[in-house]
């Protein structure tokens, strides 16, 4: 029987009961057990760690724990300088690039709205969207831990806020996109480029007051939505304003 400590620190104690968060948790474990296991059995997902430290020293989530050890566990670090740490996760994406599961359709739809690459289906399932994840590479954005368990997701977020134009917010803090936001270029139906569009090819498929006083229009290259500066435009300016503002 091994008998060892874990601490988990800052946002990672979200994931514990109350009795055990900010607390020294003394833990019994009678097999042999890797330090990712041992951390996804108090439901924290590896995804959310950056570094673990085994009786002062850093290491990796293959880490086999040993009687004894004293585990600090903690999140993704974005103002301190570690590097001379063992980080758990891989680089940033160069452009962030997003799955979401099929739970997160408005915060899908928002994020589209900002110019974010978003996939997003009420269809997926947890295995489409892991296996996304991996083969793209795209981060996971999701609210169910055991997805974010699973060892071919390395990017990933356990999404907080349960009101969708709060979890907008979330998302561009946690990813620091607020200087990347670039509206208006992304399909919110179905995350395809917007491009622009000459009127004469489309008149038809348009109402006629449309056609009759607005000239300026983009169509999405994957589905073929039709995008005009109307009175909506006006709403979602206003709502971009809201989800950006800091």
């Amino acid at each position: 029987m091994k008998q060892v400590q874990l601490r988990f620190y800052e946002e990672l104690n979200d994931f514990l009961p109350p009795a055990l968060r900010k607390a020294d948790i003394s833990h019994r474990c009678d097999r042999r057990a890797s330090v990712k296991d041992m951390i996804e059995a108090f439901g924290v997902p590896h995804t959310e760690v950056d570094v673990i430290l085994v009786n002062g020293r850093s290491v990796d989530f293959s880490y086999i724990v040993q009687d004894g050890d004293r585990i600090s566990v903690y999140p993704v670090f974005e103002s301190f300088d570690i590097s001379p740490l063992l980080r758990l996760h891989p680089k940033p994406l160069r452009t962030p690039a997003f799955v979401l599961d099929s739970n997160l359709g408005r915060l899908a739809r928002y994020l589209r709205l900002l110019g974010f690459d978003c996939l997003y289906q009420n269809d997926y399932d947890d295995d489409a969207v892991a296996t996304i994840a991996h083969s793209e590479p795209r981060i996971v954005l999701t609210r169910d831990r055991a997805l974010l368990q699973r060892k071919i997701i390395t990017r990933g977020y356990f999404v907080r806020a349960v009101q969708p134009r709060q979890q907008v917010r979330e998302v561009l803090a946690r990813f620091d996109l607020y200087r990347l936001v670039n509206p208006f270029r992304r399909c919110i139906r179905c995350n395809g480029l917007l491009r622009a569009v000459d009127k004469q090819t489309i008149k038809d498929r348009l109402e006629p007051k449309t056609r009759q006083y607005i000239d300026s229009f983009r169509i999405c290259s994957s589905c073929g939505q039709i995008y005009w500066q109307g009175s909506h435009h006006v709403r979602s300016l206003r709502l971009i304003e809201e989800l950006t503002k800091t």
